[in-house]
């Protein structure tokens, strides 16, 4: 029961969603992504080099990162439910910050994890999941649009940071790379201040209609939405760790390799860019089937020809377009399903587990890879894919006759 004394966010535009509000999300999406998520891999070699630990410890704390994503997910989603987005996601840039502080520091390995740890937090309070829940507590089923223009900048991401990591690395060292990152995140944070401060969500048209699910079809629409977001969240965690490996599998060059996966970013982009471009015209799990199929179709691709130029282009491309779609439908897809002001709370609830599951995805993928060669990983990626495919065709026949 809401606090009668609570002041409501205003609304404006969507509830609340201005283009200045976009773009500032968006901008505070690029430093995020690039200083957190994309640390380990443009660090790692230079972090093994002076501390002599194995690559399995270093990239291990990206995978007690994302466990420590998963463990605190139900609770930022409340928090984020409750207050709105501002607050938790300045946090989640400090802790950030902190985070990288702490690794810039470590000459042990417990010092080391403790920074992952923080750095978990940060992300899961800073990154796409923790915007669209703050998106939905200003515009409810009205936010789709605002999430995928978000993610549209959180995609460049990679292409920054990459090399401006790279080049901090060569001038100043890992260390002081890392402090550079803790004040840009430490910058960034006040991009936040955009987002209404709000005691309470904004229910103006989030609360759920008459053709709103009742309980039991509730109960099946998370577990269908959970099976989707949990393998999505699994292959791309898994891809992003061996994509080049993959590559090389398959018979290409290391500087090929390298060159195909750079693709895997203007795939991305693109396929985000057709979401946008949808608006609110088509419906949401109807559209939730071009990403499922385009996975299935990039890993048929890959196993198919991707000794060739153009299976190999088509496997990288289809990936990055099927992933980057995925990531937005797994923001919207709540939106179709259930009553916007538990927003964070239910996703929080069902990437719980995708996130402890997602961490051990990158072993995994290598355990796969060292039993039955990168053929084999492909063909149990498009398995995984397919039974993707078929958890949307479902749940969009559940709902084939409501406007969702």
């Amino acid at each position: 029961m809401s606090d009668p004394t609570a002041k409501p966010l205003r609304p404006s535009a969507a509830g609340g969603i201005t283009a200045t509000l976009v773009v500032c999300l968006g901008c505070a999406q690029i430093v995020s992504w690039g200083t957190m998520h994309y640390l380990v891999s443009v660090f790692g070699p230079a972090i093994q080099a002076e501390l002599g630990w194995s690559a399995g410890f270093v990239h291990g704390g990206f995978s007690c990162a994302l466990a420590v994503m998963g463990l605190s997910s139900v609770w930022v989603g409340r928090r984020i439910d409750k207050h709105g987005g501002r607050a938790p996601m300045m946090a989640g840039c400090v802790l950030g910050a902190a985070g990288c502080v702490t690794l810039a520091a470590a000459h042990h390995g417990t010092v080391y994890y403790m920074g992952w740890v923080l750095l978990g937090l940060g992300m899961r309070l800073a990154l796409y999941d923790a915007a669209f829940a703050a998106l939905a507590h200003l515009g409810g089923p009205a936010s789709r649009q605002a999430m995928s223009q978000v993610t549209l900048f959180g995609g460049l991401s990679s292409t920054i940071f990459w090399p401006l990591g790279q080049w901090l690395g060569q001038e100043w060292g890992w260390r002081s790379a890392l402090a550079v990152y803790a004040l840009l995140l430490l910058a960034s944070s006040l991009l936040y201040l955009a987002l209404p401060r709000g005691h309470g969500p904004d229910t103006a048209g989030t609360a759920p209609g008459p053709d709103a699910p009742d309980r039991p079809a509730a109960r099946a629409d998370v577990l269908l939405y959970g099976c989707i977001a949990t393998l999505a969240l699994f292959i791309q965690t898994g891809m992003s760790a061996h994509l080049p490996g993959i590559l090389r599998g398959l018979g290409w060059t290391p500087g090929m390799a390298v060159s195909l996966s750079a693709l895997f970013g203007i795939g991305q982009v693109a396929g985000r860019v057709g979401i946008a471009a949808t608006g609110r015209r088509a419906r949401t799990l109807t559209v939730n089937l071009l990403p499922c199929l385009l996975l299935c179709l990039c890993f048929a691709a890959g196993l198919a020809a991707g000794a060739t130029l153009p299976g190999a282009l088509a496997f990288t491309l289809l990936y990055g377009a099927g992933n980057g779609m995925a990531t937005i439908m797994r923001g919207a897809i709540p939106l179709a399903l259930f009553d916007a002001r538990n927003y964070g709370r239910i996703v929080g609830g069902v990437l719980r587990p995708a996130f402890m599951l997602s961490a051990a995805a990158p072993v995994c993928f290598a355990l796969v890879i060292g039993h039955v060669g990168h053929a084999g990983l492909l063909a149990a990626a498009l398995a995984m894919a397919t039974a993707q495919l078929a958890a949307a065709l479902l749940l969009r026949h559940r709902h084939q006759d409501s406007p969702s």
